[in-house]
Parts: C-alpha cells; structure tokens; sequence
C-alpha cells in the first residue's frame, strides 16, 4: 500500500483557500474564512495579503481582523502583520478527539518512539482528511513534511487509510469515487486498487505502504479504537532500507492495542460515576 505522509499533497475535500466567501455569509464563517488564510507557508500576512487568500473585501477583513486581535484569535506583530493568536491554542488543548486522545496515547507513543527511534504519528479523522494531533520524531529521522495540526490525505498515507477503510461506507465511496493517483505512489493507480487495499486493511487490522518520491519511506499504521469505534490511527514512519527487518509493525500493533485498552477501561470507569450522577437526580 502507497504512503506519503509527508503532506504535500492535501487531496481534495477542504474549502478552497483563497475563495470568495458566498453573499451574505455570515460573519463567524467570515471569521474562519480569514482564519484559514494562514497555513504553514503563510504564518504571518499582512491585511491585504489576508484580504487576496482569503477572498474577503479589504475594509471587511480589517474589521474581522480587528475583532479577532480584541479576543485573541490573532496578534498583530509591531511590523503590522497578524499571525495567529494563543486564544486559539489556548481552545482548541480542550478538543477531546485531540488532547484527551493525546494525553492517554502519549505515554504509549513514548515507549513506540524509544523502541523504534522514528517518526511516531498519531492522527484522526476531519470529514475526509486525516488530521495529525501529535508526533514524536528524533533529530536524524528521515525527512518529512508534516506538522502537528496539520492535515494529510486519507488516501495516500498510512494513517490515512487506515482512518478511511474503517470510515462510514459514504465516506469510503465518495474517496473511491473521486480518486487520483498521487506520484510515488505505485500499489494504488486506480480506485478499484484503492477499494482492494481498504478491504485489506479492514482484514489485516493493519496498512503497510511504500513511497518512492520524494523521498524513499515506508508506513506502518494501526487502529486505536473506543471500544468498537475506530477513532484514531497510530502509525510509525522510517526509510525503507530496513524496514521490513526493523520489526516495526508488530510494535506498532501491539502499542495501537495497549492505548485502545486504555481507552476503554478509561470509559468502563467513567460509567459508573455517570450512571450515579443520573440516578440521584
């Protein structure tokens, strides 16, 4: 199976950045609009930068900019451009699918990175993207373009596919349907390829892949699940010279299984203590 975690190719499935907001829209999707004009590429703009990215009028985009500094959203730096500000950081540490996955996983991914010594994924899925929410990576692991935050392709990573061939059927439809072939990338060329490696990957519990541009690495992910739901993909990234000697995938397996017990013994305890809060109402 194909994997590029890398991220440089997105897919497709997000809003087009740049476009111009629908008439009438209101001003909290304008507010976002111009909130995804920053990417990794562009952290800081000036306002008619923000203004061009975002499609949003020059005199609009200074009054949404100005409201967002007031709240924290974003911060202008002494050179009059905005970046974006820690109030967001700040809500988004309280999303449960990203630091309360983080924070039970974490210690799991510590012990996979130290045995391993390579990059340590750990990603979600966001409608038909995968999102990275955390990574563990030494100072001599192979290069990569990826961040935490950022979003990978379900169809074209390890991760990914995994997080897809465990999606609602409409999902996995709508990726089949739409798919296209992503360079270095060779063992999915066409969707039907794509919808046999989604069926291995359901019955190998697993996704194994290569890429061969723009650099030689090779993916392991796994499943981490809430009881029967699939919330999460572990995966570990290395170069492929070894890899397969390297005893990855077993590890990758073993610790996806150890942080899905986790998962459910912490709910199993959590029950309890909802289930009495009910009853003495």
């Amino acid at each position: 199976m194909p994997m590029n975690e890398t991220g440089i190719s997105a897919g497709g499935g997000r809003p087009r950045r740049g476009g111009r907001p629908a008439e009438g829209q209101p001003v909290i999707d304008r507010a976002f609009t111009l909130l995804n004009a920053f990417d990794s590429d562009h952290r800081a703009q000036t306002l008619g930068e923000l203004a061009q990215r975002s499609g949003i009028p020059r005199s609009s985009a200074l009054r949404i900019a100005r409201s967002l500094v007031d709240v924290g959203a974003l911060e202008r730096l002494d050179d009059g451009r905005y970046v974006v500000g820690l109030r967001l950081l700040e809500t988004a540490s309280l999303a449960p699918r990203g630091h309360g996955l983080r924070s039970v996983a974490m210690p799991y991914m510590e012990d996979l990175f130290h045995v391993t010594r390579q990059h340590v994924l750990l990603a979600v899925r966001e409608q038909d993207e995968a999102l990275l929410v955390e990574r563990l990576s030494a100072l001599d692991s192979s290069p990569v373009r990826y961040r935490v935050g950022g979003r990978l392709p379900l169809t074209s990573t390890g991760a990914g596919l995994v997080l897809l061939a465990f999606s609602p059927p409409a999902v996995q439809e709508h990726a089949i349907a739409t798919y296209e072939r992503v360079e270095g990338h060779d063992d999915i060329c066409t969707p039907t390829d794509l919808r046999r490696v989604l069926a291995e990957v359901r019955r190998g519990d697993h996704a194994f892949g290569r890429q061969s541009h723009p650099w030689q690495l090779t993916t392991v992910a796994a499943p981490v699940r809430d009881g029967k739901e699939v919330v999460a993909a572990l995966s570990v990234v290395a170069p492929s010279t070894g890899f397969a000697d390297a005893g990855y995938g077993p590890a990758v397996r073993a610790t996806a299984r150890a942080i899905s017990r986790r998962l459910e013994e912490d709910g199993q305890r959590a029950a309890p203590r909802m289930s009495a809060s009910t009853g003495a109402r």
